[in-house]
């Protein structure tokens, strides 16, 4: 049976739009990380890369090359892990140019680091690119997040965000770091912007004082 995110993890990729507590599991990725702002070409590359490699075990099968494990599966949603550089955080206004991100794509269970360093090297092969020099392959997870549906602009995500502290202050839950997840639930070069899905999410621990 094929593995479909939409279906197996809805409670991972598929939120409500509004702030809910979940654990999030260790999980493989292909990672590549960048700076600057995401509306320049280096980005678009970036984003790019990652999808290549994800294709490239996606495709594995047809190539002859059959892994241990393998099962079929629809390839996972881009992620995105964002920061600031330091001098930009006190800024009111946002500058894009001192984004820092770590753009990631899931792996299914069955990605070893053997298989996903074989990937590489077909990539590079049929698809060079320098960026494929900085990819890695690592297992992380959120562990105790917040997370939340954000339909709209990417530009209006901060509203989201506030409903989400808002909910971490109702609920005796801190905040664990300034950095967060965005997960693009919807392509952006086919959907309207008013009506983009992106699962917006960040790591929490709970108040000594709450039970």
């Amino acid at each position: 049976m094929k593995y479909e995110w939409r279906k197996q993890d809805k409670n991972i990729y598929l939120p409500k739009n509004n702030p809910e507590l979940i654990e999030i599991p260790s999980m493989n990725f292909f990672m590549l990380e960048g700076k600057g702002n995401p509306n320049d070409d280096a980005f678009s590359e970036a984003v790019g890369v990652i999808y290549s490699l994800s294709y490239a075990i996606k495709m594995m099968p047809k190539k002859g090359i059959v892994p241990e494990g393998y099962f079929d599966y629809t390839i996972f949603p881009l992620e995105g892990v964002w920061d600031l550089e330091e001098e930009a955080r006190g800024e009111e206004i946002l500058n894009k140019d001192k984004l820092i991100y770590t753009l990631m794509i899931r792996q299914p269970s069955f990605v070893t680091k053997e298989l996903a360093e074989t990937a590489i090297n077909i990539t590079k092969k049929n698809k060079p690119h320098h960026l494929l020099e900085n990819v890695k392959f690592e297992s992380c997870g959120d562990g105790l997040s917040v997370q939340m549906m954000h339909i709209g602009k990417y530009d209006e995500e901060p509203a989201s965000f506030d409903f989400m502290e808002k909910y971490c202050n109702t609920n005796n839950l801190i905040r664990k770091e300034k950095t967060h997840r965005e997960i693009y639930i919807s392509d952006f070069r086919k959907t309207d912007p008013e009506k983009l899905k992106t699962v917006l999410r960040f790591k929490v621990e709970r108040k000594l004082n709450s039970i």
